[in-house]
């Protein structure tokens, strides 16, 4: 099972999400959705609920009218289209002025609360382009986790203080359908993807290295062709993960296919299980030494991986989010990759 962590970087909270192949939790308090057929009630009654409110809170015809910037005929008319498609009287007219019926009482509770939650709306997707304020929905491989991401959003939020991160860490494929769906604003993966629906630009390429316990018969190499360890076990990522693909495809071009002893999700859980006897890993270079294994170069032109800024062609972004990016694509040649 697939599991990522969303982390909003302001309140420093954290929360499990679902995983690629996981139903997301349904949220029974939340506003589900609604029918939207041409004789739906949503439809026909939505363009009418601020005009009845408007009328509501003055019972007054004419002065809901000069509040709206309307004549006041047009709005006799849409409070009666309203009535009509209801089935029931709202107002009760008395002279110029006029009063709730029970039924009006009824559903002016419910427009008002429609209106507030639309009000809200509004205001959450202004603030969410806001250019001082608003949100970076970033996805980035576990691998980037421990320097390049921090480092990115420590310079970011110097001159940006106020702009608030949704991170997501997974695996490429699973970020790239998030990226996709809209859920991500941007990520960080490797490989490269193909296809004319992302755009992607190169952060860097780090070099593969043969991880192994450092008592292995290899350990005291600097550099080893794959084939020299066909015959061991193999810790290796989940199938999906770009880096178990390129590991596949570098023992395939080796003229074997790997013994696998166990299968994780991020690499340093491999290098543990690698230092633990588990058997060696083709991993990117550690952050910081690890006493219990040799990491070695590999002979083969291909022991290397990509990394890439993603996004999607053609969709609009957020000044935040545009912001995020120009400041990621200024530092790659700063980001710290150890290769």
């Amino acid at each position: 099972m697939h599991e990522c962590w969303i982390i909003h970087a302001v309140t420093n909270e954290h929360r499990s999400a679902p995983g690629p192949q996981q139903p997301r939790d349904t949220d029974v308090t939340g506003p589900s959705n609604v029918e939207l057929s041409a004789q739906a009630p949503a439809v026909l009654l939505a363009p009418l609920l601020a005009q009845f409110a408007a009328v509501a809170r003055q019972e007054h015809v004419t002065r809901a009218a000069a509040e709206l910037g309307m004549p006041q005929p047009t709005l006799s008319r849409a409070v009666a289209r309203l009535e009509a498609l209801l089935g029931v009287t709202l107002l009760a007219r008395e002279g110029r002025a006029v009063r709730l019926t029970r039924a009006g009482e009824i559903f002016r509770a419910a427009a008002e609360r429609a209106l507030a939650e639309v009000e809200r709306g509004a205001e959450a997707a202004r603030a969410e382009a806001d250019p001082v304020g608003g949100r970076v929905a970033f996805g980035f491989l576990h691998t980037m986790g421990s320097e390049a991401v921090p480092m990115l959003l420590r310079e970011f939020r110097v001159s940006h203080p106020r702009v608030r991160f949704q991170l997501v860490q997974d695996y490429a494929e699973s970020m790239l359908q998030r990226l996709r769906a809209g859920e991500l604003d941007l990520c960080l993966v490797s490989p490269r993807p193909d296809g004319p629906e992302l755009t992607s630009r190169r952060l860097g390429e780090q070099r593969l290295r043969l991880v192994v316990p450092v008592e292995h018969r290899l350990a005291g190499r600097q550099r080893v062709r794959l084939e020299e360890v066909a015959g061991d076990p193999f810790v290796m990522l989940e199938p999906g993960y770009g880096l178990r693909r390129i590991t596949d495809a570098l023992c395939a071009e080796a003229g074997f296919t790997p013994r696998v002893s166990f299968e994780g999700e991020e690499a340093e859980t491999l290098r543990g299980m690698v230092a633990a006897g588990l058997g060696v890993a083709v991993l990117p270079p550690a952050t910081a030494p690890r006493p219990e294994v040799a990491e070695l170069g590999l002979t083969s032109a291909g022991a290397r991986r990509e990394l890439a800024l993603v996004w999607v062609t053609g969709r609009p972004l957020t000044p935040p989010v545009e912001a995020f990016r120009a400041h990621v694509l200024s530092m790659r040649d700063q980001l710290p990759l150890h290769s």
